[in-house]
């Protein structure tokens, strides 16, 4: 490459090879715009950790080069990571209405609101960044006010598709901007970014219409209270709960936080049409004969403190499911939730519900918000770009997308499956993949941003052995022991029969003291290493255990 010309680059800091936290970026010379900031939430196997989101290192050593950041829609794996990412690196965020709403929510709780620039767009805006032209397009999704951005920059143009499904008979009439998107095809196209979720699914995804027809039809077969759980953000599938209800003379009840929110944001500001006197509280629907009562809540996802979860073992002051009760679960598992949904499921069928769940194609209470095979080859034909590049996905998700790609006549070598860090450098109109950047998953427990492998090790250790506190006092002045070593044990599982080990492995711990002491060794950190090892390897030797062991040496 000529290093006398800039060179356009192309990155990924979270969403490929995996589902959510989503975070692109387009550089340019010294100008780097970012495209959606998301989060995702742990695993098992992260223990405490509340979110996972971008590691945004590259970011911070490039500071004063980053323009700004926009984000195509209001989801959580685009929009769950901003207010962390602000904490750290002010930017302006660009967003369209509904998706500044739900993301001021964000920043009001982590007191970002005032200190922030939010910059509301829409489909027919156009900014500049730098030596960035962004214009946008619209798509649809599971959401309102969804975007594709397009780049134009003096190496070429670039598109960012963001989530999309071609629905032509959508909910609130927001139609994909198919004419928009052939115009920018032929004017010509270097490079697509574009998500890869249903990459392995034939045909086409069905219009979101249909669920409200299903909707309507388990309404008026329920017997009493009907509780629906989906994605809070889901606002055509809340309307067309809301719908139902009205249809069938039932008020609504809203239960959880996220629920509430999204529910007050989209009404607030139009996306929502909820009749005057639908919406009442909790402890008015449970005054209401169950027959007149529809609730809207979280935990289509099995998340253990969702409201859904809760209900589903009686955790939940404000409301309970009564025998008769109809349990709508309008959403389909993400690959890894499907044990905590099958656990709920199995909950309220014993609390004596009728549970309808599972497939959305076998319900016909769900689709996908995610364009399947033939809706991606529309994406790439009407765009025509001369390079490829598969985001938003797991590997086989992104594999499948660049056969699909290959299908509508992009070439097998234009096409470049990347991780999270890799760069694709664009210069002269040739691209190479041959640089990375920093990146990976930052975890957040609480307040803290960047919880290190040794504190989950510590806590990894802790769940699997427990631990043993071995506590000895000795005098400031000669150093003799005055008592101890005492053993307090939490979580360490030992024979109930075997009353005598901790009396024996605080035997092994004295005489460890004493050998240290006649060696004249008085400093703390080794008298506490002599502890450790000598428990350790006597409760190792009697219960192939080895629990965390922390001593403790008081001097008075």
């Amino acid at each position: 490459m000529n290093s006398q010309c800039p060179v356009l680059s192309i990155f990924a800091l979270g969403g490929v090879y995996e589902i959510g936290k989503n975070m692109y970026g387009i550089q340019y010379a010294d100008d780097i715009v970012l495209i959606d900031c998301g989060s995702k939430f742990p695993d098992e196997s992260l223990l405490g950790i509340d979110l996972i989101i971008p590691d945004i290192t590259y970011l911070l050593d490039n500071s004063d080069k980053v323009r700004g950041l926009i984000v195509t829609h209001g989801h959580e794996d685009h929009i769950g990571g901003i207010p962390y990412l602000l904490r750290q690196l002010q930017m302006p965020i660009y967003g369209t209405r509904l998706t500044l709403g739900l993301i001021d929510v964000k920043l009001k709780e982590h007191g970002l609101i005032q200190s922030t620039h939010r910059i509301e767009i829409d489909s027919k805006s156009q900014i500049t960044l730098g030596t960035i032209s962004v214009s946008f397009f619209r798509t649809n999704h599971s959401i309102p006010d969804c975007l594709g951005v397009v780049f134009d920059t003096p190496e070429g143009t670039v598109v960012q598709t963001g989530d999309f499904k071609f629905d032509l008979t959508p909910v609130n009439q927001q139609s994909p901007d198919i004419h928009r998107m052939a115009e920018i095809g032929q004017k010509g196209v270097l490079a697509l970014l574009s998500e890869s979720t249903n990459a392995e699914r034939p045909g086409f995804t069905p219009s979101e219409k249909h669920v409200g027809e299903h909707l309507i039809e388990a309404f008026n077969k329920a017997k009493q209270k009907v509780i629906v759980s989906t994605f809070a953000s889901n606002v055509y599938r809340l309307q067309q709960v809301i719908d139902a209800a009205e249809i069938t003379n039932r008020k609504l009840t809203l239960l959880g936080r996220s629920m509430i929110n999204v529910v007050n944001i989209a009404a607030q500001q139009g996306y929502l049409h909820i009749p005057e006197g639908m919406l009442v509280e909790t402890e008015v629907a449970n005054q209401l004969a169950p027959e007149q009562v529809a609730v809207l809540c979280t935990g289509s996802q099995g998340e253990p403190y969702a409201a859904l979860s809760r209900l589903s073992t009686s955790n939940l002051r404000q409301l309970k499911v009564l025998p008769g009760d109809t349990v709508i679960l309008s959403a389909t598992p993400i690959p890894g939730n499907e044990r905590n949904v099958a656990r709920i499921v199995d909950n309220l069928f014993i609390l004596g519900a009728r549970v309808i769940y599972g497939s959305g194609s076998v319900t016909g209470l769900h689709v996908s918000g995610h364009g399947s095979q033939e809706e991606l080859k529309l994406m790439l034909t009407l765009m025509k770009p001369k390079y490829f590049i598969p985001i938003h996905g797991e590997y086989r998700m992104l594999f499948q997308h660049r056969m699909l790609a290959e299908s509508v006549g992009v070439e097998h070598r234009h096409i470049h499956i990347i991780n999270n860090g890799d760069v694709v450098d664009i210069q002269d109109g040739t691209a190479r993949v041959e640089r990375k950047i920093p990146a990976g998953s930052t975890l957040v427990d609480g307040l803290g941003i960047g919880v290190g492998s040794v504190l989950l090790r510590d806590r990894k250790h802790l769940s699997e052995d427990g631990i043993l506190v071995v506590v000895v006092t000795r005098s400031k002045i000669d150093g003799k022991i005055l008592s101890g070593p005492d053993l307090i044990s939490r979580g360490f599982n030992y024979a109930t029969n075997s009353d005598g080990l901790l009396e024996e492995a605080a035997l092994a711990a004295t005489a460890a003291l004493h050998k240290l002491q006649e060696e004249h060794v008085n400093q703390w950190n080794r008298l506490k290493q002599g502890m450790k090892e000598s428990i350790g390897q006597f409760l190792y030797a009697k219960t192939k255990r080895r629990p965390m062991i922390l001593p403790i040496i008081m001097d008075v």
